[in-house]
């Protein structure tokens, strides 16, 4: 097993090469052991070099509805009526405290997520 550190996007790409050739080893084998640590180290670079932004709160709660498989009508209750949903979903309307709260206990997000600032629309 030859592992050195991940620094420059050319060692980025050995190791991602190295990983797909190893990476169905049998586990317990020294290959699955070299398979953990490059994924480690690559995981690592990753996070410095190609951060992923989590979503504004706006989109988080588009994401989990979609998941979830819910409708605009699925959220009046931790909202308001349909037009306060369709406003607040359309960036016409600011999520309030009681709305993060509600809306983090239904959709399972977290309320940092939720409490992010976001831009409204004209």
């Amino acid at each position: 097993m030859k592992i050195k550190p991940v620094k420059t996007e050319s060692d980025y790409k050995n190791a991602l090469k190295r990983l797909d050739e190893i990476f169905d080893a049998p586990v317990g084998s020294p290959e699955s052991d070299e398979a953990d640590v490059l994924a480690i180290l690559i995981d690592e670079y990753e996070k410095k070099h190609y951060p992923i932004e989590a979503p504004d709160p706006i989109e988080a709660i588009k994401i989990r509805m979609k998941e979830l498989q819910l409708k605009q009508v699925d959220l009046v209750n931790e909202i308001g009526g349909k037009s306060r949903v369709s406003e607040v979903l359309n960036r016409k309307r600011k999520l309030t405290v009681e709305m993060i709260r509600k809306l983090a206990s239904k959709l399972n997000l977290s309320a940092d997520i939720l409490i992010s600032d976001y831009q409204l629309l004209a």
